[in-house]
């Protein structure tokens, strides 16, 4: 990579929308400068051997995973991506915030890469389809890919008419860098009142090894979901239902299901495909946060029957 290309990667770190990629760029080109960050987070897991851990450490991990993939799942997916169901501004605004703590990039970059897969899913024109690139392409590959960097606005139009959504967008390392300090001097404050092991262990697991975990059960969606498991549906690509994948990204492993219907707040269709974010949606439509969730239309639940 050139001089001027690793000064671009840099300013990107901090403005994802500062230096724009060439539609002509090399589909499989590694942005390594980049990507420095998430190779430094992937390496830093290793540290729970120096600061060891604690039950609160590993309940607090737990836990900050489980509301940030709800915020991807829910929100990042079946809100943004799909407009499965309706909310308020604020409500778009706290969950979007919540989404940009998965560190998995803003939520009009996320909405619009997803749009654009289930257009051409499994097809030409699928960024992470395993089908057409691969297992590991699909899973990781496609993220570090400088290509799939910019955010492709013309496909979010309806999302980037809030200024607060494109800020986030734009700055999308604002919210994990105000994470950091967060969490460290919660695990602080908690080591105060005995009821953990520290600043820095705290910081480990909930951040380093929880963030992890999320990435790739979240990418697993990508190749796992479109190469193991059953096909309820016949549709026109490779998706399939995954009971173990669902469990862990509360819902999102009802793939073939989603794929044959995705405007629906509910991905596992029967009342045994376990949906989490269904569930805490539907928990939150009781409390007025949310409402018009998108139901199953029973048309679609007799032929999968029938199937």
């Amino acid at each position: 990579m050139s001089r001027t290309g690793t000064l671009n990667s840099i300013v990107r770190w901090f403005d994802a929308w500062a230096v724009d990629v060439r539609e002509d760029e090399d589909p499989r080109r590694v942005d390594w400068a980049r990507i420095v960050p998430f190779i430094v987070l992937h390496l830093s897991c290793a540290l729970f051997l120096v600061v060891g851990w604690s039950w609160t450490a590993v309940v607090f991990a737990a836990l900050f995973y489980a509301v940030r993939m709800f915020a991807i799942t829910a929100f990042y997916h079946r809100y943004f991506s799909h407009r499965a169901f309706q909310t308020s501004r604020k409500v778009q605004l706290c969950f979007a915030i919540l989404g940009s703590m998965a560190i998995q990039r803003g939520p009009l970059w996320w909405a619009a890469h997803h749009r654009s897969h289930h257009r051409h899913s499994d097809e030409e024109g699928d960024v992470h389809s395993p089908d057409r690139e691969g297992f590991w392409w699909s899973h990781l590959g496609w993220v570090v890919a400088q290509k799939n960097f910019r955010t492709r606005i013309e496909l979010v139009r309806d999302l980037a008419r809030y200024p607060e959504l494109r800020f986030l967008d734009r700055f999308d390392i604002l919210v994990p860098l105000l994470l950091i300090p967060a969490i460290y001097f919660l695990g602080a404050g908690l080591e105060a009142l005995g009821l953990g092991g520290g600043g820095f262990q705290l910081l480990v697991w909930g951040f380093s090894i929880s963030t992890v975990a999320l990435y790739h059960l979240t990418f697993c969606v990508n190749s796992v979901a479109h190469r193991m498991g059953s096909r309820r549906y016949e549709t026109n690509d490779k998706s399939r239902n995954n009971a173990l994948l669902a469990l862990f990204t509360l819902g999102e492993g009802w793939h073939n299901n989603h794929h044959h219907y995705p405007g629906s707040a509910r991905q596992g269709f029967v009342w045994w495909e376990v949906d989490f974010s269904y569930y805490a949606l539907r928990s939150l439509a009781a409390l007025g946060l949310v409402w018009n969730l998108r139901p199953v239309p029973a048309r679609v639940l007799e032929t999968g029957k029938r199937g």
